[in-house]
């Protein structure tokens, strides 16, 4: 019940907002501690209609699976959100190399699809240009076979070139460390421009992203969409606000040449560019997922970190 009511105040408050910008209200399910745990289709799918009500009951515009690490378990939340007769959008947190079973981007988007997804794509866990390459994949996947959806990006913003099959998740850094690998605006310029040349409409961001982020996706793709978003009012264009400062070798950087070549230092001496992932490779039915009341034990803490060893 204390779960029910959270999720009703969650879209009471996400509504709200929308109406102050004219935006629609996703309802939003994710992967479940009971599939990891191996429990059968019919109890995950029961968790994820336990939600799909709360959502029916606010009328949001429209429904996310999103944040599937298998696309067997995404299809099950696909199903069971197209009961509600809106659209459904599915995203997954894989990169080139597929689920963790091993199913490839392109059949994945042809799954998904094919349970009824109107929009399909990835988020989270990797960065933008291994996402795009992932979704690039998708969409070669679903011309294949013949089948039509519209493609959606939400990335981190993180940078993450040495992350294996899992993702971030797997970086000694993840979860609190990971600021060094924050990604710059003029980068999310190019990330937006690079998503919509590929036929990406739905171009957002996940974990990391800062509304400066989303303000540049806006900015990028402002011809397309034949406006400016409002932060812009208080932003220049490529930094071009910076032709008013008091130092001249700062003026000159008021260019879209000077922050589009740019290439950051992180300012941490004998700071490695990557890190080696851990990369223990468990997935569904693994011991270490499955699902329990009772906070982590000692001995289990013990074992974790021996095995990490």
């Amino acid at each position: 019940i204390q779960c029910q009511k959270v999720n009703e105040a969650a879209c009471d408050i996400a509504r709200e907002v929308a109406n102050e910008g004219d935006a629609l209200v996703a309802g939003g399910v994710s992967q479940t501690p009971s599939y990891l745990s191996c429990k059968d289709k019919a109890e995950v799918k029961a968790a994820f209609r336990k939600q799909l009500e709360v959502f029916m009951k606010k009328n949001v515009d429209f429904l996310i699976a999103e944040y599937f690490e298998h696309v067997e378990e995404a299809v099950w939340a696909v199903e069971v959100l197209k009961e509600s007769g809106k659209p459904v959008a599915a995203t997954m947190c894989i990169g080139p190399e597929g689920d963790m079973h091993g199913v490839p981007p392109g059949q994945c988007a042809v799954q998904l699809v094919k349970a009824g997804a109107s929009i399909v794509g990835v988020n989270c866990h990797f960065d933008p240009d291994t996402s795009l390459e992932t979704v690039k994949l998708m969409k070669e996947g679903l011309q294949a076979a013949k089948l039509k959806a519209h493609l959606m990006s939400q990335p981190l913003a993180f940078h993450t070139p040495d992350c294996g099959k899992q993702g971030f998740i797997d970086l000694p850094e993840f979860p609190f460390g990971l600021e060094p690998r924050i990604v710059t605006r003029w980068d999310i310029q190019k990330y937006a421009r690079k998503a919509y040349d590929l036929g990406i409409r739905f171009i957002g961001g996940c974990c990391g992203f800062e509304p400066y982020h989303i303000r540049a996706i806006a900015e990028e793709l402002a011809p397309e969409r034949g406006f400016l978003p409002e932060a812009s009012e208080k932003h220049g264009s490529w930094g071009d606000n910076l032709s008013m400062h008091t130092k001249p070798w700062v003026r000159a950087r008021a260019r879209k040449e000077y922050w589009e070549n740019l290439k950051p230092a992180s300012g941490r001496p004998y700071c490695p560019s990557m890190s080696k992932p851990d990369g223990w490779g468990v997935t569904k039915g693994a011991r270490e997922l499955m699902q329990q009341k009772e906070a982590t034990t000692e001995q289990q803490l013990k074992e974790l970190f021996q095995k990490q060893k």
